[in-house]
């Protein structure tokens, strides 16, 4: 598999020292879905800073709820259209027969990689300083596969579905990133020990990736004891490539690490189109109790749509933004509860909205 380059990373990272670039830009479309609980009040905190800034993006809303069978045909033919889409979480029932929406959209749209960046905010207290860890996530297959049936009462099968193709594809993206971002180090997480054939496969995948980046360290760690590793010494970890399930435990670990997921951006990112939304898993997205007092955590969101205005290739509103968000948390005078404040989401836009400038 010949070395080549993935002009989405280059995007994901663009700077620009221009940072007066604001109205020569052509608007772009994105496809917005709102989602349940807090998704609404996020979302609405992103228009009120797109718009604050002028950004030059304009947004096509979609209702959509985690109960729903399936995704509208209408909101994939927008994103299909768009190319890039900006959504709140959705929830995903537990049990009962009803398939997760977020895994839908990932399979139908082929958003193979899933990019997570946990790091350290200036002047938020965590546990650990300087957290900067990227989880990069296979986003397809392995138990998300969703292939499972009753083989005779009380006896359920769930097949976790490893392939070389899918496997090769996350490892080269993740080593494409790290030498993109000039990251010293890519760790693949894996259990090959138990699950010889399966994860055997990814790790054999892996290997044959990190052949042709030399410049570029390469580790394996076995799950179990890279989660008791995380919480102990996150500092050994720089780039971290995973199947699915385990993907998605690494980067809420390393989120709460970081700060909680309540500021953790990230992207959901194919060959055509993009899904930007909270980085680590929308745990708060059913709590009543956050959305009655209209006190839920805009920061991720705002980070994830930075992430978005850099993709779309506008990168000095990218910058505008990431700078206020940071801004705002190291002066400390504006925060929600789950960072120690105890701030309404909207302080916490009006404090963003007046550093942005």
């Amino acid at each position: 598999m010949a070395r080549k380059s993935f002009p989405i990373l280059k995007q994901l990272i663009q700077q620009s020292t221009n940072r007066s670039f604001t109205s020569t830009a052509s608007p772009r479309a994105v496809t917005l879905i709102p989602g349940d609980g807090v998704g609404p009040l996020v979302t609405d905190a992103v228009e009120q800073v797109m718009k604050a800034m002028k950004a030059p993006v304009y947004f096509d809303r979609y209702e959509v709820r985690g109960d729903m069978k399936c995704m509208p045909e209408e909101v994939m033919d927008s994103i299909k259209k768009n190319k890039v889409c900006l959504k709140g979480g959705l929830m995903t029932p537990v049990g009962g027969g009803v398939s997760s929406l977020n895994v839908q959209m990932r399979k139908e749209l082929d958003l193979y990689a899933s990019i997570v960046h946990c790091f350290t905010l200036p002047g938020l207290p965590t546990r650990h300083n300087d957290v900067d860890i990227v989880v990069i996530r296979e986003n397809t297959e392995g138990e998300y596969a969703g292939l499972e049936h009753e083989v005779v009462p009380g006896v359920v099968e769930s097949l976790k579905v490893i392939t070389k193709y899918c496997s090769e594809r996350i490892a080269k993206f993740a080593f494409e990133y790290a030498d993109v971002n000039k990251r010293k180090k890519v760790t693949a997480v894996h259990k090959a020990n138990i699950m010889k054939l399966a994860d055997g496969l990814f790790l054999e995948s892996c290997r044959e990736v990190a052949a042709k980046y030399p410049e570029i360290q390469y580790e394996e760690i076995i799950v179990d004891n890279c989660c008791m590793q995380l919480v102990s010494k996150p500092e050994q970890f720089d780039v971290m490539v995973t199947p699915n399930l385990y993907g998605n435990l690494i980067a809420n670990t390393t989120a709460g690490l970081a700060g909680g997921t309540g500021v953790m951006p990230g992207g959901n990112v194919g060959t055509d189109q993009a899904v930007f939304e909270q980085g680590a898993s929308a745990g708060n997205v059913g709590n009543e109790k956050i959305l009655k007092l209209k006190k839920a955590n805009p920061v991720a969101l705002l980070l994830s749509s930075a992430m978005m205005l850099r993709h779309l290739e506008f990168p000095s509103f990218a910058d505008r933004l990431e700078t206020a968000v940071r801004r705002v948390i190291a002066e400390g005078k504006f925060r929600t509860k789950d960072v120690g404040g105890d701030s309404t989401t909207q302080e916490v836009v009006d404090a963003i909205i007046a550093a942005v400038d």
